[in-house]
């Protein structure tokens, strides 16, 4: 076997190791969300955009848009660890095609980690920030919906 060979199934076998751990801690939604984030952009010219820094240091935005008081349309993007792009990304899938008030119900951090199958205590904080960072985005919407 040539050493690129044992570096490859090295590298395999690494990667193989660390998935088996992480299916320990984390449920398969936790991890299809973190290998496929769904909404992880930005929207142009939202009708409600929140930023939001956690405790942890991770920056966690909201984007929403709003057609017919429904939630047409919403995205986030974060600086943070893993646990933040997949709690994002399932508050974004819990808020979509919701009115206002079912959007609101719905995004707390019982919710998403209920969603989620659970989390790590020491990840339970990432679900705190996207549920404040989409509370935030709502009431921004409503600030804005009632200047006008």
């Amino acid at each position: 076997m040539s050493r690129d060979e044992d570096i490859e199934k090295f590298t395999h076998e690494l990667q193989v190791q660390i998935m088996e751990q992480i299916r320990k801690r984390y449920s398969q939604t936790v991890i299809d969300h973190w290998q496929n984030p769904r909404n992880f952009r930005k929207i142009e010219n939202p009708d409600g955009y929140a930023k939001v820094k956690g405790s942890c240091g991770d920056t966690m935005e909201m984007f929403i848009k709003v057609k017919e008081e429904t939630i047409s349309e919403c995205a986030f993007q974060t600086d943070g660890c893993g646990t933040s792009i997949v709690c994002g990304s399932i508050t974004t899938e819990l808020t979509k095609d919701k009115s206002f008030t079912q959007a609101l119900a719905s995004v707390g951090p019982g919710e998403i980690l209920e969603k989620l199958g659970g989390l790590p205590e020491a990840d339970v904080h990432c679900a705190h920030l996207a549920a404040e960072t989409m509370r935030r985005a709502l009431a921004d919407y409503l600030y804005q919906k009632r200047s006008f």
